[in-house]
């Protein structure tokens, strides 16, 4: 049987990557979460960190993500990337994965590229309040990240809004379906989980 592919997009700390692990884990087994954060490109030597555009398209390998995406719904497993955050660059070693009942692939760019959501079964965008977005955001990187409140700042201000205005917003269009962020996650992680679950049974 083919997998199902379930794309989840939105904003940075939208709510949906939150909602996808939960979604993953009530599942267990039968779910595989393709997170396109792991196909960022390395960050160049002698780069300067806050001049890198992490949020526009051209950051991640998504030609490398669809041809994945198509060994895994052809039932071949497949050695998955894995970015090494702390160095900013793609690490030596691998992850072996492979075909699971249903595949979601969450990112705030999934719906952006006309390859990669052709092969979604549905498609989920998670809408939240600009606003609760960046509180969001700058309390996550704050205490998970170790950054000061203004680098966060910074950096929304000079990549991350504007991508998302030019990209991620205007994805909206193509989503299945519209889910709201600005509600509390165990019911948005609810919502997405009857979705999954209608998505299977078709």
């Amino acid at each position: 049987m083919t997998p199902r592919v379930i794309g989840i997009a939105g904003g940075t700390a939208s709510g949906k990557t939150t909602a996808a692990r939960r979604v993953a884990q009530a599942l267990g087994d039968d779910v595989l979460l393709l997170v396109h954060d792991r196909y960022y490109r390395s960050v160049p030597p002698g780069t300067s960190l806050r001049a890198h555009n992490f949020d526009e398209p051209a950051a991640l390998d998504t030609a490398a993500l669809v041809a994945d995406l198509d060994a895994l719904r052809a039932g071949r497993g497949v050695h998955l990337p894995v970015y090494d955050f702390s160095r900013h660059a793609q690490a030596t070693e691998t992850e072996f994965v492979t075909p699971r009942d249903t595949i979601l692939v969450e990112g705030i760019l999934v719906l952006a590229d006309p390859a990669l959501r052709a092969r979604f079964d549905h498609a989920v965008y998670v809408d939240t309040p600009p606003d609760i977005r960046l509180i969001r955001r700058i309390r996550r990187d704050v205490a998970e990240r170790g950054r000061t409140a203004d680098s966060v700042l910074a950096q929304y201000e000079a990549t991350v809004r504007p991508m998302h205005v030019v990209h991620v917003e205007p994805s909206r269009q193509f989503a299945d379906t519209v889910l709201d962020g600005n509600a509390a996650p165990d019911a948005l992680s609810e919502r997405l989980l009857e979705i999954v679950r209608t998505t299977r049974s078709r």
